[in-house]
């Protein structure tokens, strides 16, 4: 989504992914390194290569699999989703015959392609040529006659109709637009104008940038970008990526190929497009369908049960690619690229990596850590070492403090205490992001409340925090309606204890932490209660598990008991009592 004009578009796998582009000089072939295989983009709908078994987490809405297939290799069922997504002739006759905007799919559902937008294309718009084609459409440059954009160019998306011959492809139209109209308001993301329909088309019209993909101009320098420009477009990417999380969407299809320059200017500004597999998504929420293009595509998603940390893993395929020149995982197959990305760890000891600040390393390495539960959120990543050396990189409000303290409210007196004492160790890397997160909450008298919260987040809010049930999210912290937070605590409620273990110092951490609680927390405990604490049920053998989690001295925690007190219940144990 998004106009451009640098190169005609070739047609992608991807889910009508079309850019207006203008034709360019034959350019030398890319480095090896950057060489797609046959198919590398695959918007796909399809089970898990990693577990073949139905998932017992409930579907995404829209999105329910009637049948399950285990399928021996990944690649083979995604061909045939794929086929399935791609218009078949019957249908294609009868759009050109006339056929009524209401119509069945292939299993016999009745699909209504009838979107209720406004029909006034034509009276609105001045059509130029056509300026790029894909497989799912076509864009066009357009021109306002009238209104407060008269004289205004534009990009037009053109999506025929004959093609949506099922009801996820309808679906995903509708949901692209609504996720436009109601993501406003920052510099980063594509602007989004209107949308029209008449009987054979849709019609996305939005901002036209003439700069080209980013994936352009890593090509043109050889893939390899010096440390201070790939800073440059992370923090763009990061920022606007933060933006979209915290208003309750994942973008799902993060790749180079997505992110447009305004203009061909070498600091023009970076825009976001192509919302069309992105979805809402609740903090607490995991969506369950396989999406996204190859390379970029994360461990999670494979594994059926991701969130938005899913699209930070697609932005340190990124970074590792503007810093070295290559992908981090590689394979001629589709089915190899999935299992390198589940089963592979990206190569650092090659040039130009030894080259590099031990910042921008670690930098990547955090995004692409395989846990999405230890990775850094967008908002993070932008408060590491290697991004804030420069000025220009500001903090924004990260939905995870939200989670992290709804878990803290709900935790028992001892993991709070315990929680406590790992807050008083942190280094002062760690704890500037938690200052940050503590300002944009805007502090009366060094505390904060419910009413701070609630009014950070309508400070930020779009239409699209209404859609995605964002501020519903708000009930679950009720407990701090009649109290306040000071920073202390604040630190101990919303760090991440499995971040934290990512970090090759976590030992450390947890050592001095648990000899500060030894001094002021540790209390005697029975197996029983330690059990209810950790959320274990009864199926489990608690006093051969728990046996050396306790003392058997004075009853008190042991050093394994401590740590496993503070990663608290087990998600699994969070969603039954949920």
């Amino acid at each position: 989504m998004g106009g451009c004009t640098s190169k005609p578009s070739k047609p992608k796998g991807n889910h009508h992914n079309d850019y207006p582009t203008h034709p360019q000089p034959p350019k030398s072939p890319p480095p090896p390194s950057l060489l797609p295989p046959t198919t590398p983009f695959l918007p796909t709908y399809t089970p898990s290569p990693a577990h073949p078994t139905k998932p017992k987490t409930p579907s995404t809405p829209l999105r329910f699999l009637k049948k399950s297939f285990p399928p021996p290799s990944p690649a083979k069922h995604i061909r045939a989703v794929l086929r399935r997504r791609k218009p078949n002739k019957k249908a294609e006759k009868e759009a050109a015959a006339g056929i009524a905007e209401t119509e069945e799919d292939e299993d016999g559902v009745e699909l209504d392609k009838r979107f209720g937008f406004s029909k006034e294309l034509r009276t609105k718009l001045e059509i130029g040529e056509e300026v790029g084609r894909g497989h799912f459409g076509y864009t066009c440059s357009a021109k306002f006659k009238k209104g407060e954009f008269k004289g205004q160019q534009v990009a037009v998306k053109v999506i025929p109709k004959s093609k949506m011959t099922t009801a996820i492809a309808v679906e995903d139209v509708r949901r692209e637009v609504k996720i436009l109209r109601a993501l406003t308001g920052h510099s980063n993301l594509v602007k989004f104008y209107d949308a029209f329909e008449d009987h054979d088309n849709v019609y996305i019209v939005m901002e036209l940038c003439e700069g080209g993909e980013l994936l352009d101009r890593i090509l043109a320098r050889g893939g390899k970008y010096s440390e201070d420009d790939a800073k440059a477009v992370m923090v763009q990417i990061l920022n606007v990526v933060a933006f979209c999380h915290l208003q309750g969407v994942v973008h799902r299809d993060l790749k180079p190929e997505n992110f447009l320059y305004i203009s061909k200017e070498e600091n023009s500004l970076l825009k976001a497009i192509d919302f069309g597999l992105s979805d809402f998504v609740r903090p607490d929420e995991r969506l369950n369908d396989i999406v996204g293009s190859a390379y970029y595509v994360a461990p999670e998603v494979l594994h059926r049960s991701y969130g938005t940390e899913a699209d930070v893993w697609s932005i340190g395929v990124i970074a590792y690619i503007l810093l070295c020149g290559s992908r981090p995982f590689w394979a001629r197959t589709e089915s190899g690229i999935f299992r390198a990305v589940l089963k592979a760890d990206p190569n650092f000891n090659e040039p130009p990596w030894p080259s590099l600040s031990p910042e921008a390393k670690d930098f990547v390495k955090r995004l692409l850590i395989k846990d999405p539960r230890k990775r850094m959120t967008a908002a993070q990543a932008l408060c590491h070492p290697w991004i804030q050396s420069r000025n220009d990189a500001k903090v924004p409000l990260d939905i995870l403090i939200f989670r992290l303290i709804k878990a803290y409210m709900r935790s028992s007196p001892l993991r709070k205490a315990a929680l406590k004492a790992l807050s008083k160790t942190l280094t002062p890397d760690e704890l500037f992001y938690l200052r940050e997160q503590f300002a944009l909450l805007d502090p009366k008298n060094g505390s904060i409340t419910l009413e701070n919260i609630k009014t950070a987040l309508m400070k930020n809010a779009t239409d699209a925090m209404k859609e995605s049930h964002m501020l519903d999210f708000l009930l679950s912290l009720n407990a701090l309606q009649y109290r306040r937070m000071d920073f202390e605590e604040f630190c101990a409620a919303a760090l991440s204890v499995h971040q934290l273990e990512a970090f090759d110092h976590w030992e450390q951490h947890a050592r001095c932490a648990y000899e500060l609680f030894e001094k002021d927390g540790n209390r005697a405990i029975v197996i029983e209660e330690l059990a209810s604490e950790l959320g274990l049920g009864p199926s489990i053998p608690v006093h051969a598990v728990l046996n050396d989690w306790i003392r058997h001295t004075d009853g008190k925690l042991s050093f394994l008991g401590f740590v496993k007190v503070l990663r608290g219940p087990s998600s699994r144990a969070v969603a039954k009592a949920q």
